[in-house]
């Protein structure tokens, strides 16, 4: 079995590598997105789709104001609507039950109903949140960091408003982006919860959330994802004026077609905090905390594969070739990295768990997350490869230097999963590695020059500017909450379990 397995690893890396090298199968498909910087040229085309949602739903594709006649408004088309409807579904479906079963399996039986709770009032808390105020901070116009509250409570936005996608002259309605969007946000925070897992006060892990949300999340969405959309492009000085009223990250150029930044990474640095100011949980090392049930963990984990096809196909914000690239590179990165992992756990520890193939098949799900849209077949096959042993030492080796009690993995696997997506996209979104390159709304064709190295450093900073914003934030955060609330449960309850001594219930009664 353990030579299978090695052999199984290494021929699929051959395979990976050789289809990157040797195939430059730029895809072919109608002008998308592209985070408006780079001199004349903004970055991605249609088959690479911009940043996952980097358009204001506030562009309701206006005539110009000195056009001779103008043109009619672009009505949203009906295959574009219903798919981004569904893809919303598959996002809710990751979150409620996909993420909170894979969860649920990982914990001991005394706190089943406890993580389960968490995740599902987490997500419910964030979407109100989004509604009230969220959407109006990440998506409207205000300035590089932060938007404005032109649209709290979803002021203005009717079954008539329309928010541009990545193709000129193309919109969907605007209510669908809001509700695309809000559980983006919602499973994002759901994310963070498995980092300290078995210890957290209910009250204390809610209150954080509005406070990480509010000040972490929006912000870095902001940053990654918002534009005034293509149609504002028309020349060299409309490109510029774009750019200055664009997000910070997405000014700069940089690539995060569904989330490696502003979900996976966001996600990961604060789950990381989190784990070490609560601290480790009682008997951790000494005691066994084995997962309960890998059955519901594999379940979990194949309904999160399932709904993450909504979450990188859907950011497309079309039905149309991007969002087909995006698939089938969701599809096969997923795959390689449940291979890689298993094959990686094989050799050293001579057998692979259904635990590694799960975790494999979500670290490959996390680091093609950014790439998804941008990178050819090769590019997705390689990243996944690479994802599933890199994770994997992630939360072994990574994790003993860390000394962090990160009960679920979340660093392990998101951060350090989002960190290498987000860099290696610089790499293979180049025309020369398969990649779609970056589009030039001005001459709406893709740019003929590409650099690799200037888009890894470019890449580099949305991770760096993430890490920081959004570790500072949640320190702050936890230490507030502490302060006011308390995060750790007492002994007593934790010994017991939190489902029994936070929520009176238990997950079993045999």
């Amino acid at each position: 079995m353990k030579k299978f397995l090695t052999s199984l690893a290494v021929s699929g890396m051959a395979v990976a590598l050789a289809l990157v090298m040797v195939s430059a199968n730029a895809q072919t498909a109608a002008p998308a997105a592209t985070p408006a910087a780079a001199a004349a040229a903004a970055p991605k085309a249609d088959a690479p789709k911009a940043a996952e949602v980097a358009v204001p739903a506030t562009a309701t594709a206006a005539a110009a104001p000195a056009a001779p006649a103008a043109a009619p408004a672009p009505v949203p088309n009906k295959g574009d609507t219903a798919w981004m409807t569904v893809a919303t579904l598959l996002v809710i479906l990751m979150a409620v039950p996909g993420l909170a079963l894979f969860y649920g399996g990982l914990v001991r039986r005394k706190n089943m109903l406890s993580i389960l709770m968490q995740v599902f009032v987490v997500f419910s808390l964030v979407l109100v949140l989004w509604a009230l105020y969220g959407y109006s901070v990440a998506f409207t116009g205000g300035n590089p960091f932060f938007g404005g509250f032109d649209k709290l409570f979803l002021k203005g936005i009717t079954v008539d408003s329309v928010a541009a996608t990545f193709s000129k002259g193309v919109v969907i309605p605007e209510l669908t982006f809001v509700a695309f969007q809000a559980t983006f946000a919602a499973i994002t925070a759901t994310l963070i919860v498995g980092s300290f897992a078995e210890r957290a006060k209910f009250s204390a892990v809610l209150a954080f959330v509005v406070l990480w949300f509010t000040f972490s999340y929006l912000p870095v969405a902001h940053m990654v994802w918002y534009w005034d959309g293509p149609d504002a492009i028309k020349d060299a000085a409309s490109l510029d004026v774009v750019t200055k009223a664009a997000g910070w990250l997405f000014a700069k150029g940089a690539l995060d077609f569904a989330g490696g930044t502003v979900v996976h990474i966001n996600a990961g640095v604060a789950g990381l905090v989190g784990a070490y100011v609560i601290g480790k949980r009682i008997g951790y090392g000494k005691e066994a905390m084995a997962p309960h049930s890998l059955t519901l963990t594999m379940v979990g984990a194949s309904l999160l594969w399932v709904g993450w096809f909504g979450f990188n196909a859907g950011s497309a914000l079309e039905a149309n070739g991007s969002a087909a690239l995006a698939f089938i590179n969701t599809l096969f990165a997923t795959a390689a990295a449940c291979l890689s992992w298993c094959a990686a756990e094989a050799l050293s520890k001579g057998k692979a768990s259904m635990l590694g193939a799960a975790s494999g098949a979500v670290a490959g799900l996390v680091a093609v997350t950014p790439a998804a849209g941008f990178v050819g077949v090769g590019g997705a096959l390689a990243i996944g490869l690479l994802a599933g042993a890199i994770c994997l030492w992630g939360v072994t080796g990574l994790k003993r230097l860390l000394g962090a009690d990160d009960s679920l993995d979340v660093f392990g696997v998101h951060g350090v999963g989002g960190i290498l997506g987000a860099l290696l996209t610089g790499v293979f979104a180049a025309p020369s590695l398969g990649g779609t390159g970056i589009y030039d709304y001005v001459a709406n064709k893709v740019a003929a020059d590409y650099s690799i190295i200037d888009q890894v450093v470019i890449q580099a900073t949305a991770v760096g500017t993430t890490v920081v914003w959004s570790g500072v934030v949640a320190f702050i955060a936890y230490k507030l909450v502490d302060l006011v609330i308390g995060l750790r449960v007492t002994e007593e309850e934790e010994r017991e379990g939190l489902d029994i001594s936070y929520h009176g219930e238990t997950a079993y009664h045999n």
